[in-house]
């Protein structure tokens, strides 16, 4: 295994007391640091109806971060598929892909990023099967490559490019990895979502891929919460606004959140700590040398050289400083 590649996803998560405006303002700060500190991909998410996240539209997100900066690759984490036109989508990274060609990742989910009456009415023809998806997939391979058609003749998504975004599929629990396999795509093993995914997910990825013409070989990442700081004591109090959110999303509250100090002082129930527990395996926290660690375990427990971070905590000063000691601890190349 080589060196170790570290990305970024960010979720424009909204801190208690700000709006969305600041927090779109400090994924754009945040991918410019990551260019600078040398990661290799900055990714963004898809959520709906939650006042906690504003990243609701990566597609849109996406012009602006690859905008800003000149060459890490810009990505969805994802575009949740179900919600969409597969002709939009395609659509839309092709503009993307015209724009800034060569640094563009369609990062695919399945999952509705929100409540299942919100999808429903962000696409009222989703019927949430299996088989939809992969119909969708596979209009998409099509609209790609100019191979669509119907009665009427040639069915072309514009505008025309000469690339193709490097697609990618989210899977948490391991059932996508077989859809990764059969497209020849990448996998991203969403971990931060469930802690309990087993590197068997990206055996099977492995031993069942079928080679496409963007990728003739495996890749694989594994996307993980990390939490660093220069102290226990500072990657303690990081980490426990993160398990005070996963603890509200348990209960159902995506929206209504207590300030930094309120979550400082709190003290959680034994059944909240219980759920906490459940949450260990999503997330990485500690000083430099222990998360670095950590990290090393996770990359050869999946046989892969990418891991991709995300921190859900509202110190953007201290997330910020999470971000250096990585790229200082893993001896990143900043771009040029």
């Amino acid at each position: 295994m080589g060196k170790i590649k570290l990305s970024i996803l960010d979720q424009s998560v909204i801190k208690p007391g700000g709006n969305a405006k600041e927090a779109i303002n400090e994924t754009v700060a945040t991918v410019k640091l990551a260019e600078k500190l040398g990661y290799s991909r900055f990714w963004v998410s898809e959520h709906h109806n939650s006042a906690l996240i504003a990243g609701s539209t990566p597609e849109v997100l996406m012009v602006k971060l690859a905008d800003e900066t000149s060459s890490i690759r810009i990505g969805s984490g994802g575009v949740m598929l179900p919600n969409h036109s597969a002709l939009k989508v395609v659509e839309n990274f092709r503009m993307l892909e015209v724009l800034f060609p060569g640094r563009i990742d369609l990062g695919i989910g399945r999952a509705p990023g929100t409540d299942r009456i919100t999808s429903s009415i962000l696409n009222p023809s989703n019927d949430f099967s299996e088989a939809s998806y992969l119909q969708q997939l596979e209009y998409m391979q099509h609209f790609f490559r100019d191979t669509a058609a119907t009665r009427q003749g040639l069915l072309i998504a514009t505008p025309q490019s000469t690339t193709i975004p490097s697609q990618w599929i989210l899977s948490s629990s391991g059932g996508s990895s077989l859809i990764a396999a059969k497209f020849g795509m990448g996998l991203s093993i969403a971990k931060f979502i469930n802690g309990f995914v087993s590197p068997e997910v990206a055996e099977t990825y492995r031993k069942n891929f079928k080679p496409s013409t963007e990728n003739t070989e495996p890749q694989v990442m594994v996307a993980i919460q990390v939490v660093c700081a220069e102290t226990e004591e500072k990657a303690n109090e990081m980490r426990k606004f993160i398990d005070f959110v996963f603890v509200q999303f348990e209960k159902g509250n995506f929206n209504s959140f207590k300030d930094e100090n309120y979550i400082r002082n709190y003290r959680f129930s034994s059944l909240e700590q219980q759920i906490i527990d459940r949450n260990k395996g999503r997330i990485i926290s500690g000083t430099t040398d222990d998360v670095k660690e950590q990290l090393i375990k996770l990359s050869n427990d999946f046989e892969t050289d990418e891991i991709m971070i995300t921190s859900m905590s509202v110190d953007y000063e201290a997330r910020r400083k999470s971000f250096e000691l990585l790229s200082n601890a893993f001896e990143l190349n900043p771009h040029t």
